[in-house]
């Protein structure tokens, strides 16, 4: 009987684990699919592309509210409703798509989807790795936020030096960067699927959102490093 409840236990726990890290994915495929249209729309439009590009102080209130909004869904996951959760990730995704409409303008359709395709592979073999690795990958996590600091750092200085020899720098170590950040947090996010509550449904959408803001966070970052290299720029 206790063998049978475990068998049980173990099938329900699995079971919770495949719901939880399905719905992260279908809540990040949703959101880049929000931020492609976003995009292409804001791109498409004149007036908008004046309106957010041809006065600073729009594109530096909408990143601050990009950056608002990570921290709201980060810092408050436990205190946010699944559904205030969910908006704020579709808000989100949204302005970021608005905010990296310019890329539309600049490299060319074919340059774009290459590197989209790319990126999702290596995305996802990553991720599989990060879900199927028996390593613990925990001891990551200090050598990688350090690296993406390091990025920050050199690309707010970069915005003076203006050298093209440390942009690239830059790329190729962010590209280092945010594919161990997909491995790495597809892992701590599986581990947090493993310990999800079975009957809570609200505690596993919370998580679902914040593992899909995470992965997502770490999809936008590589694909835009990477087009820095495959980008090829419109004449």
């Amino acid at each position: 009987m206790n063998r049978s409840n475990s068998v049980k236990q173990a099938t329900t726990r699995v079971e919770t684990l495949n719901i939880f890290m399905r719905g992260i994915y279908q809540w990040m495929a949703g959101g880049l699919g929000l931020t492609a249209a976003a995009a292409y729309m804001t791109s498409s439009s004149e007036a908008m592309m004046q309106f957010v590009f041809g006065n600073t102080m729009v594109l530096i209130l909408l990143i601050v509210a990009e950056l608002g909004l990570v921290v709201a869904i980060s810092a408050g996951i436990n205190k946010l409703s699944a559904s205030t959760a969910s908006g704020l990730f579709l808000l989100y995704s949204a302005l970021n798509g608005v905010t990296i409409s310019a890329i539309l303008t600049v490299y060319t359709p074919a340059s774009i989807f290459s590197t989209f395709v790319v990126c999702a592979g290596m995305f996802i073999a990553m991720s599989v790795y990060g879900m199927t690795t028996k390593k613990d990958l925990t001891s990551w996590g200090s050598f990688l936020f350090m690296g993406l600091i390091g990025i920050i750092i050199a690309a707010v200085v970069n915005m003076f030096l203006q050298s093209s020899m440390l942009d690239f720098l830059i790329s190729g170590i962010g590209v280092l960067v945010f594919v161990g950040l997909t491995a790495y947090d597809t892992q701590k996010l599986s581990r947090m699927g493993e310990s999800a509550p079975m009957d809570d449904a609200t505690a596993i959408r919370r998580g679902t959102i914040l593992g899909a803001l995470t992965l997502y966070l770490d999809f936008i970052n590589l694909f835009l490093m990477l087009l820095r290299f495959m980008g090829q720029m419109r004449e």
